[in-house]
């Protein structure tokens, strides 16, 4: 097949099998490979024209020389997409190079002051090549290159017997299958009304979750984050809320007793039912009375900010609603295999980003290919400014999924979305029209280039099956793991950084507390007694409005104040004399660094208090490890064999929380997690600390090796090593002194060798890991204040 390329065509197919050649009377470039009717709507044969300036270029590739016609009215930019289109190397990783004087080719004036001969190289692979060469090695690309190629032709003949087949067994014309859309353009409209918005933030703990949005966004050291990226922490974090606050419907509970029920079909709905779009009613007989009790359900969204409950259509349909609610561009997502789920617009991804409300799981868009193993055919989505088929976005399995669309052709498709878009868009100005179609066009680039990517970011992380529904429901789906996974979760870490200084600052001002407490002869009671008080109080703070905490306390608390004042300041707090004497608690600086560190001084506080109830009095030699927890290590970097997504990452082992833990979901007979001190600098490791996590007391560590290396994790040396250790309590801190002394190491590295039970876990977790250094720091550690 010959293909005549028209030159406003943003990516040009990419030939196979075939070469370039030019009509000298037209002067059009010629493409001759198998083009798939799907590349070119639906036909099988198509001519578009282009015109072109007679400059013709030379250019060399992976050992192909292609002859490449160039009109410089079209710009640079297209250049390098006719380059793409022979060579597949995408422009943005395209050098091209003069052959005669080797100089970079950038911009138009350098193409046409150009030779006419030039070489293109893949940064990537230029890249590759130069670590190659460093190491000795050498290669040819050739043969992979070709092999690709060889890959696309066939894909592209598949896709087109795909396409062919679809025409004789598809079983519904273009009105047919319109119809099937209809109800859900109208059904997004429903977000767009003021009133279901203003009921839907009525219901959110907005402050809540503003705060923790802040907070996770300072664990990844962004203090002072742009509105998009605060926005986008926000949505997650509505996103997690929505999860807890809804409530999956197997069979509902007795309406009278509560006891289970059991299905006995449908019912007429009532006249209260259909007023909020419950015209389909589950009836179902309660086991222990025989009560009725009536499931309607409703598709109303403002109807179900009240019930908060059940399955996958009213979950997605209420959260689509309160992510418009609070401004964020949305879709309702509609898998015709039996699913739905939302979309949200990131402008801090600059896409669109999937989220399942009823997984709590976000931009995994295979979370059903290569999770939950669904046979997708059509995933299309809804929103108030059109509906788009977003399929290719759920699957790297395209073929098998259109060999599986045989609903109606793809031209029926393509027309019925475009139609139900224009529908949604005919009262729009012209410049929405050509924002949103500028925006559709590289939608449309995205899921054709995510069609063709090796998904390296999911090649190490295992997609869980779904997880919502009873058990017996999910397998009669088909929809759970064939491994039983249960989580999300990888076993490629990235290296992070641990944003955790405030947390060395909370221990070293308890243990100044401990130390005044001691040189002003306060009796151990006394102690436990008044930090109890301002713990206390410092939960009155945390209950109060994140931007102005503000607290009225006690005056009896100003004479706590000489003891209390470092563990404040750690706080960013401070007491303020108001009128009449009145006392109060407030900010003293961001309110982020108040959110970060308050919870680590709470759990602080009440191991505190758990640790002096259990001596018989506090003097000069109690002020020791592990009462005092002076000289910890922080804001090193942290990387693991394996972790849990989102919320069991490595570096929560070192936040100082109780509400966070480390799992590592394939660690139960052997993982590890290596602490990289920052900036190159050593000390030398006197002891630490290892907290069992929340439940499950069989994935505690039972058996660890503790090494350190001086050479940046080259060479590793033994320091501690530990067998048969137990943890009797959920969230029990052990603390360990290192048996090897006087070695100065840079990184640190904890292998846990089994769990308390092997049989009954793959997974190995843990709350947290401290780290303390022995004696003075070096000057380069000098901001970890020291406690002498």
């Amino acid at each position: 097949m010959r293909i005549f390329l028209d030159r406003s065509i943003n990516i040009l197919p990419r030939p196979q099998n075939g070469g370039v050649s030019l009509f000298p009377s037209s002067k059009r470039l010629v493409l001759s490979f198998p083009l798939s009717p799907a590349t070119l709507g639906g036909c099988s044969k198509k001519r578009i024209h282009l015109n072109m300036a007679a400059r013709r270029f030379s250019v060399t590739c992976n050992g192909f020389t292609f002859d490449v016609d160039y009109d410089a009215g079209d710009g640079f930019q297209v250049f390098k997409f006719q380059l793409f289109s022979l060579t597949s190397i995408p422009p943005d990783q395209q050098k091209i190079i003069g052959e005669d004087d080797g100089s970079v080719i950038s911009d138009d004036s350098d193409l046409l002051s150009s030779s006419g001969k030039l070489k293109l190289v893949s940064i990537d692979d230029e890249k590759h090549d130069e670590e190659s060469s460093a190491r000795g090695e050498s290669g040819d690309d050739t043969s992979s290159f070709l092999k690709s190629d060889e890959e696309f032709a066939r894909m592209l003949q598949a896709e087109e017997e795909a396409l062919m087949l679809q025409h004789v067994v598809a079983t519904e014309q273009s009105e047919q299958f319109e119809e099937r859309l209809r109800p859900y353009v109208d059904k997004v409209l429903l977000y767009e009304d003021p009133v279901r918005q203003e009921a839907a933030q009525k219901t959110v703990p907005v402050d809540e979750l503003e705060e923790k949005a802040l907070v996770s966004l300072a664990k990844e050291g962004r203090f002072k984050p742009t509105k998009a990226e605060l926005d986008h922490a926000f949505l997650l974090q509505l996103l997690f809320w929505f999860k807890q606050s809804f409530r999956w419907v197997n069979a509902p509970p007795c309406d009278l007793c509560g006891n289970t029920t059991v299905n006995q079909g449908m019912g007429a709905p009532l006249p209260s039912e259909t007023k909020y779009g419950g015209t389909r009613v589950e009836l179902y007989r309660c086991d222990s009375c025989s009560t009725t009790t009536r499931f309607p359900r409703y598709n109303d969204p403002l109807k179900l900010l009240e019930t908060r409950r059940g399955r996958c259509g009213e979950w997605a349909n209420c959260f689509t609603l309160y992510c418009r609610s609070f401004g964020y561009e949305s879709r309702l997502i509609l898998d015709f295999t039996d699913h739905v789920w939302t979309e949200c617009y990131s402008r801090a991804l600059g896409r669109w980003m999937h989220l399942d409300p009823c997984e709590a799981v976000y931009d995994k868009p295979l979370l059903y290919e290569k999770g939950w193993g669904k046979k997708l055919n059509y995933v299309i989505a809804f929103s108030n400014d059109g509906v788009r088929d977003v399929t290719k976005r759920y699957t790297r399995k395209w073929l098998e999924v259109l060999s599986r669309r045989n609903i109606t052709t793809e031209p029926v498709v393509s027309a019925a979305v475009t139609k139900l878009t224009n529908e949604c868009r005919r009262n729009f100005t012209s410049l929405a029209l050509s924002v949103l179609q500028d925006r559709d066009n590289n939608e449309s680039e995205e899921l054709d280039r995510d069609l063709l990517s090796q998904d390296e970011d999911y090649s190490s992380v295992s997609l869980p099956g779904r997880q919502s529904g009873d058990k017996e429901w999910r397998l009669s789906r088909s929809e759970t793991a064939p491994d039983s996974n249960d989580s999300l979760s990888t076993s490629s870490c990235p290296t992070r950084t641990c944003i955790d200084k405030h947390v060395t600052r909370v221990h070293n001002a308890i243990a100044r507390l401990l130390s005044q407490c001691v040189e002003n002869s306060v009796p151990r009671y006394r102690v436990s007694e008044i930090s109890n008080i301002f713990r206390k109080m410092l939960v009155d703070a945390r209950n109060s409005p994140h931007k102005a905490r503000r607290v009225v306390v006690n005056p009896f608390i100003m004479l706590l104040f000489p003891y209390f004042d470092e563990l404040l300041r750690a706080l960013s707090l401070k007491f303020e004399i108001g009128g009449y004497g009145r006392v109060e608690v407030c900010l003293a600086g961001e309110p982020v660094f108040t959110s970060l560190s308050l919870p680590v001084v709470l759990d602080a506080l009440e191991d505190l208090i758990n640790s002096l109830n259990k001596i018989d009095s506090l003097d000069g030699d109690s002020l020791s490890f592990p009462l005092i927890k002076s000289n910890r290590i922080h804001s090193g970097m942290v990387v693991a064999s394996g972790e849990e997504l989102p919320f069991g990452i490595a570096t929560s082992a070192f936040d100082g929380l109780r509400a966070s833990k480390w799992e590592e979901p394939n660690g139960s007979k052997g993982g590890w997690i290596l602490y990289r001190l920052k900036d190159g600098m050593a000390c030398e490791l006197a002891a630490y600390e290892i907290t069992s996590a929340n439940d499950a007391p069989e994935r505690d560590p039972m058996d660890w090796v503790v090494e350190g290396s001086i050479d940046g994790g080259s060479n590793w040396h033994i320091l501690d090593k530990r067998a048969s250790q137990v943890f009797e309590d959920r969230f029990q801190c052990r603390s360990f002194e290192v048996q090897r002394k006087g070695l100065s190491c840079n990184v640190f590295r904890f292998r846990f060798l089994a769990v308390k039970d092997i049989q009954s876990t793959s997974r190995l977790q843990l709350c947290s890991i401290n780290l303390y250094t022995r004696g003075q720091l070096s000057p380069e550690l000098s901001d970890f204040e020291v406690i002498d």
